[in-house]
């Protein structure tokens, strides 16, 4: 690594001169590991680390472990080593959803219910391998639904565990107030996805976690529900755009494409395990509760937004259904 190029870039990315030591002197311990491994920082194989956060779990706190992930991140930008980007989301998506869990639970009910639902427990820390979270997924499922039932599980669920940026929300909402029109809203929102997608696959960068090519834009443009999704009578369906894409498409294994069509590491690994059947379809909520989160901000009010098929349930893809209000159900 030079040291002093990546320190240079980051300076004049405005990150503080203490941060950016920091970070290299967390990129020069994963250099340290990489050579007993026989690799370097600028050819990184896929699964190294994740490897290197796993040996890290053990004796590191989860603020040293971002502080790492942060790093590598920023190293992937300045050497344009994207696919860096890719492992670390792996590493790193929605790693606190139980923690927050935890917590909500015992904001709902009492801590003697939350200490029910997780006695001798414990959830995965940051830097384990995603594929050993399902298990944890599976039990807190089981326990949840028969301390609180289903419906207060789903209750729990829906605002999603993990959150998600807000302030490009609120611009759509501006959008959304300007236009009047639901269906007017989605197509344009719609079309405006689509050239995020080909200027990515232009630029050769990544849509959150995978690359962009021709192929992916088109199965986009080709589908009528990817997100923000059409109207029917009064509900909004949509469907995530799967989580990697290019592996999906290439992949003839169904199995193997709800597990690429998967965002949640919580349970992606069953499917690839093959027993996600053992984890109750109600966690989709939690997926929900993504959408949620963006239309309650889009009609100003609590909205209802449900599962209708998840690759946990069998289906290749995630699709949902976003209640509409009233007040907006014409136009």
């Amino acid at each position: 690594m030079n040291q002093e190029a990546f320190r240079n870039h980051l300076l004049k990315n405005n990150v503080k001169e203490e941060q950016a030591e920091l970070f290299i002197d967390k990129l020069l311990k994963l250099e340290e590991f990489l050579q007993n491994e026989g690799e370097i920082i600028d050819s990184i194989s896929e699964g190294k680390m994740m490897k290197y956060t796993e040996v890290l779990s053990g004796r590191e706190s989860e603020d040293e472990i971002l502080d790492l992930l942060r790093a590598i991140i920023n190293y992937a930008n300045y050497a344009k080593k994207y696919e860096y980007i890719i492992e670390v989301i792996d590493i790193v998506e929605g790693y606190n959803a139980m923690d927050n869990l935890h917590t909500r639970i015992a904001e709902h009910f009492d801590e003697e219910i939350r200490d029910e639902i997780f006695k001798d427990l414990t959830i995965p820390v940051l830097g384990e391998h995603p594929d050993v979270k399902p298990d944890f997924t599976k039990k807190i499922m089981k326990r949840m639904e028969e301390i609180i039932g289903v419906e207060k599980t789903v209750e729990i669920l829906s605002p999603c565990l993990h959150g998600r940026p807000i302030e490009p929300i609120k611009k759509d909402r501006e959008d959304f107030l300007k236009l009047n029109n639901i269906d007017e809203f989605l197509k344009i929102k719609k079309q405006e996805f689509i050239k995020r997608l080909e200027k990515h696959a232009e630029e050769g960068t990544l849509e959150y976690a995978q690359y962009v090519d021709d192929e992916v834009v088109n199965y986009v443009k080709n589908s009528q529900t990817i997100t923000p999704g059409i109207r029917e009578g009064d509900k909004i369906i949509v469907t995530k755009i799967p989580y990697q894409m290019q592996k999906f498409l290439s992949t003839e294994d169904e199995r193997m494409k709800r597990y690429y069509s998967c965002y949640c590491a919580w349970v992606r690994g069953a499917i690839k395990k093959g027993d996600e059947k053992e984890i109750s379809p109600n966690f989709c909520n939690c997926s929900a509760g993504f959408f949620k989160q963006y239309w309650d901000i889009i009609f100003d009010q609590p909205i209802k937004v449900e599962p209708i098929e998840t690759p946990l349930t069998g289906a290749l893809e995630c699709k949902f259904a976003v209640s509409i209000p009233k007040e907006y159900q014409i136009g």
